[in-house]
């Protein structure tokens, strides 16, 4: 009897060494969402390309990105969202790079209970975000640099020319009232779907109020189109863009027409030009120093960035979740979002990040860099 009982110890003593290996072992699986075709293409492939330089491990644990094209468009979006948290058991979901597409996602995500770290600055109604992250600033923060160097230039009318999308209209709902404070007004509103190819109804409109600057809200290389539009119809005066627009696929698309824009964005893409006190500068020549020696010289832009502060966000938060919990379990998943929200101040590549639980955006005022397009490259705006 004591022999069988010290043997059936020994198999019990076994297999839970065993179980506990294996969850040890256990691999952080991570569900990543983005437009690696149609129009947001511009914007996901980048993305996909920083996070092809991404670690194996991180805090001992194999790490797992499961990336899946979106294809611009919402629907694909939410399936990629549901398969993550049905068939892949994801601990997170990253995605997407387009507001509409991030946006559709965003209930499946809360549904699982499963963190979205959004690479775009996606917007919810109050108290809709528990689960939502964003890498992206928010459009109050770009639009506050926006804002202040119009200021200076001596702006005080705008025609404004976006998406009829969510991006559009939170951009507009963004600006509006802080440019009203600084004694700018919107004169004309016109709107487009992505997926025109002309704008030259809309922009001989805007070209008759004749406002002392445009603001375009568009993403990626459909940036360039409505620029391109305004320009062509004798519009002369300042032409300003959004952060989705801070790729190179502006210049490329818009050629000569796009030059003078003044683009806000993070200062990821400029790292080489902040100030060597700036806190963001030594991380983002880093993010820009690898991204161009995997890819070419002047190859990054702003979406690479943010896929480089994702691996900064889950360095920083897999080992602390590690500590309360195994990775695929709903545990685990809930100490990653406690993470997020008890990090603390982070520096990214994008400016400097500090997530709470009563604000899953996390940059300050400060964050913005306006660019201006020079010689077909951006340069830091006077």
């Amino acid at each position: 009897m004591n022999m069988m009982k010290k043997t059936l110890k020994r198999t019990l003593l076994a297999t839970a060494t065993a179980l506990a290996a294996t969850a040890a072992l256990a691999d952080v699986n991570i569900g990543v969402s983005l437009s690696l075709t149609g129009p947001g293409s511009g914007l996901g492939i980048p993305m996909q390309n920083q996070f092809k330089l991404f670690p194996q491990t991180i805090g001992g644990e194999k790490v797992n990105l499961i990336i899946l094209d979106d294809a611009t468009d919402p629907g694909k979006g939410t399936t990629n969202a549901r398969r993550f948290v049905t068939e892949d058991k994801v601990d997170m979901i990253i995605g997407s790079c387009i507001t509409t597409v991030a946006a559709a996602m965003t209930p499946v995500a809360t549904e699982a209970k499963t963190v979205q770290l959004a690479a775009s600055p996606v917007g919810v109604p109050p108290g809709q975000d528990q689960w939502l992250f964003r890498l992206p600033q928010s459009n109050n923060v770009m639009a506050y640099a926006m804002i202040e160097l119009m200021k200076k230039q001596g702006i005080k009318t705008v025609g404004f020319l976006g998406y009829t999308d969510a991006y559009g209209e939170q951009w507009l709902q963004a600006f509006t009232p802080e440019a009203a404070k600084a004694g700018i007004k919107v004169v004309a509103t016109e709107r487009f779907a992505r997926t025109d190819t002309s704008v030259t109804a809309q922009a001989l409109k805007l070209n008759a109020a004749k406002p002392d600057a445009m603001l375009i809200v568009a993403s990626g290389s459909g940036a360039a189109m409505p620029h391109k539009a305004i320009v062509e119809r004798g519009y002369t005066g300042k032409i300003y863009q959004t952060h989705a627009a801070a790729t190179k696929d502006l210049m490329r698309v818009g050629g000569k027409d796009v030059e003078g824009a003044f683009v806000v964005s993070g200062p990821a893409v400029v790292g080489n030009l902040l100030a060597d006190n700036h806190p963001s500068k030594k991380v983002a020549m880093d993010f820009v120093s690898k991204y161009d020696k995997a890819y070419g010289a002047g190859s990054h832009n702003q979406f690479a960035g943010h896929s480089y502060d994702a691996q900064i966000v889950l360095e920083k938060i897999i080992p602390m979740a590690l500590k309360k919990a195994k990775p695929g379990t709903a545990e685990f998943r809930a100490a990653l979002r406690d993470a997020m929200e008890t990090m603390g101040r982070t520096v990214f590549s994008h400016g400097i990040m500090n997530w709470t639980k009563d604000d899953h955006w996390g940059y300050t005022n400060e964050t913005g860099v306006m660019l201006k397009v020079v010689n077909g490259d951006f340069v830091l705006a006077n």
